[in-house]
């Protein structure tokens, strides 16, 4: 999936990690990889993002060696051990064991080399600016990075402090020139080379810290989050605070091999977005702004794009960490004062990538699902904001507005890529934008407009194909159409992927594909295809277009986001155990624990929250209600530990690998003829059980009204 081990904190501000990749590459950690050159501090939210706020700290023996390809050396899985909160491997070349944890913004290592007088460590500023200064006096290395990719204030620079356990024998800086005599040093590439005397027996330790504000702020965070505790205090410190935070969930009943997915895939989601906050003297959260460079007090996240993210990770966030989330809200109303607009992709400022407006949903989202105790009237004045405007990136606001307002669509020939796409996602984010609104109390004739837009996908739908189109300034589709062309209209996908993002009507899309039975054939006929695709827009085949090849599921491509909803919708019609069927086939043949678990991006978090959320028998298909649609779970029991300190028990004692079918369900011990639950029903605890069989129940009937919400319902 495009992760590397993050080794941290859930959320945390920094995460460590092991580099086998260059400088600057995005696969900083690839599996196949056989040498390490560094551990690295890192915020990189995925590699087509990149990173900021990097540094590296590399232990060697023998001769004096700085840049990457000479300091680096073999290791072995087989000598490498993975945790969330340790990491430890095997340095063959230099004989030298690395074991380090970390807290938020902090970090701990530990160096094992043999009895030696040529005990080395590099540290690594990287280039694009990098300054070092060696404190002797102090046992301590101090300075600060710039490298970033985007998205920050041109004073941009993360601050950092390394100090040792024993004093150098040597001591110089270096640049991209060579070694110096010096020991302070800014250049476009700096580092430091230390030397140390080694007994028998004795480990080199390193406590580490960074900040975006200041060298004094670093320090203060290395006081405050490391103390005097041992190496060995910090890990189980650590090991507590990520068993309390995915214990939130306790599944039993599932074999080995769900069970280390399942807790792999929750590790995943809550990682991302990271804590770009820190904490002052008073104990008051403080931030760096990426965008305008000041230090402004506050909660600020950053490393996350809302086009993945809102589909599944932000409810998943809503359900069990409330209280984080609400950091993040408080967050983007911090944002929003500073920037102007919400983000939609956030690294750790505004970047230029994917499409939509879907920072509508998250908010919606939240306050919906009972989020309170922060300016919402603020925020839904920065949806408003964002709905109405083009950002300073084509990727803020709403790319193509004045069309949209005008005719109801992005045209297809106004230059504007991914319109239908974008059409889609503005009038589902116009759906929430009403959501909030009428839950605000706001103003009928200002309701009307978002009322108004969020049917606007009705205009993009061809009843020809039934299926969804790109359409032209003068109201006539675009021609030639091909539904299996990847891109162009659409994002990372085609036509039968992105049809069916019309997450807040689909009853409505049922009434104008021609009623129930077209639209079951419909979604089965996305099984049935052929994986055939049109790559002429990208010229080659994207990634995501060989995922889902690879997965031969026809054209449904579950490595990328805009589909992963599709399953849930048998439910709408009335067959949900085709639901349980196809959820079931992606859970078991998808995913699984190994360093290939992923069939696809693992884009922060949203792919691991579907799997969570599937996994326990329900999912959001649309954010911005109280709603979750229901599936069918893969544990025999799983027990939701809520942050109001009630339980929610989801129970399928004959549960197993035939028996995938649900014959019926209760909800508090009563039936419940429905194919939906509701946000509340979970937060008030107690518990729901599902009945398993070995075949579909097919002889359910449903009305209109135990169906999930539709707006045209």
């Amino acid at each position: 999936g495009n992760t590397y081990h993050a080794i941290g904190r859930p959320w945390g501000m920094n995460f460590w990690s092991p580099q086998t990749g260059p400088m600057g590459d995005g696969w900083m950690y690839t599996y196949t990889a056989d040498k390490i050159n560094g551990f690295k501090q890192t915020h990189q939210p995925s590699p087509w993002m990149n990173d900021y706020g990097q540094f590296a700290i590399m232990p060697l023996t023998g001769k004096a060696r700085w840049n990457q390809k000479d300091r680096a050396s073999y290791f072995s899985h087989k000598s490498e051990t993975v945790k969330p909160y340790y990491y430890k491997v095997y340095l063959a070349d230099h004989d030298v064991t690395t074991e380090f944890t970390a807290t938020e913004r902090a970090a701990y290592f530990r160096f094992s080399y043999p009895a030696t007088d040529s005990a080395w460590m590099v540290i690594d500023g990287f280039d694009k600016g990098s300054h070092i200064r060696i404190l002797t006096g102090e046992n301590a290395v101090v300075g600060y990075t710039t490298r970033n990719s985007g998205g920050v204030a041109t004073n941009f620079r993360n601050y950092f402090v390394i100090r040792f356990n024993k004093p150098f024998r040597l001591a110089r800086a270096w640049s991209e020139r060579g070694i110096t005599d010096s020991t302070i040093l800014t250049s476009d590439h700096t580092g430091a080379l230390l030397n140390f005397s080694v007994q028998p027996g004795e480990a080199i330790e390193a406590r580490i810290a960074s900040s975006f504000i200041s060298e004094e702020q670093a320090r203060f965070n290395l006081e405050t989050e490391l103390g005097s505790s041992s190496f060995q205090q910090h890990v189980a410190q650590s090991k507590q605070e990520w068993e309390k935070i995915l214990g939130r969930v306790q599944v039993s009943g599932g074999t080995e091999e769900q069970m280390k997915t399942f807790y792999s895939c929750l590790y995943r989601a809550v990682c991302f977005p990271q804590k770009h906050y820190e904490m002052d003297r008073n104990g008051k959260p403080i931030h760096y702004s990426p965008y305008t460079g000041q230090i402004l007090p506050g909660y600020f996240y950053a490393g996350t794009g809302f086009w993945d993210t809102f589909r599944a990770l932000y409810p998943l966030l809503n359900l069990f960490y409330p209280s984080i989330n609400r950091e993040m809200q408080e967050g983007l109303i911090n944002a929003y004062k500073e920037g102007g607009f919400l983000p939609e992709w956030s690294s750790p400022g505004f970047r230029d990538v994917m499409v939509g407006n879907n920072s509508a949903s998250v908010v919606a989202d939240a306050y919906i699902k009972g989020l309170r105790g922060y300016d919402i009237n603020l925020l839904y004045e920065a949806l408003r904001n964002g709905a109405e405007k083009e950002g300073p990136l084509s990727a803020v606001g709403r790319k193509g507005v004045e069309f949209y307002n005008k005719l109801g669509y992005v045209p297809y020939d106004v230059g504007i890529n991914e319109n239908a796409a974008r059409s889609l996602e503005y009038a589902y984010n116009d759906f929430t934008i009403w959501q909030l609104g009428k839950k605000l109390g706001r103003p009928g004739e200002e309701l009307a407009v978002y009322e108004k837009r969020m049917m606007n996908y009705r205009n993009l739908f061809d009843p020809e194909t039934r299926l969804m189109r790109g359409k032209l300034q003068n109201g006539s589709f675009q021609k030639p159409f091909n539904p299996f062309k990847w891109g162009d209209a659409f994002t990372e996908g085609n036509s039968w992927h992105y049809s069916w993002s019309v997450f807040h009507d689909i009853q409505g899309l049922i009434n104008l594909m021609g009623g129930e039975k077209i639209f079951i054939s419909m979604l089965d006929s996305v099984f049935k295809m052929p994986p055939v695709f049109d790559d002429s827009y990208y010229g080659f085949p994207i990634h995501e277009i060989r995922e889902m090849q690879i997965i031969n599921m026809g054209q449904y491509a579950h490595g990328n986001q805009p589909i992963q909803h599709l399953i849930y919708l048998y439910n709408y019609a009335g067959q949900p155990w085709k639901t349980q069927y196809r959820v079931r086939d992606v859970l078991t043949k998808l995913y699984h624990p190994g360093p290939d678990g992923y069939c696809g991006d693992e884009d922060n978090g949203q792919t691991s929250a579907w799997y969570v959320f599937s996994a326990l028998g329900f999912y959001p298909v649309c954010p911005g209600t109280d709603q979750y649609v229901l599936g069918a779970p893969l544990f025999k029991k799983a027990v939701l530990k809520l942050e109001n300190g009630k339980e929610f028990v989801v129970g399928a004692p004959e549960n197993s690998e035939r028996n995938l079918y649900v014959q019926n369900q209760t909800l508090q011990g009563k039936p419940l003829n429905r194919t939906y639950l509701t946000h509340s029903e979970i937060m008030s605890g107690g518990s729901m059980q599902f009945i398993m069989g070995a075949k579909a129940n097919e002889k359910v009937k449903f009305t209109r009204e135990q169906l999930p919400f539709s707006i045209s319902k």
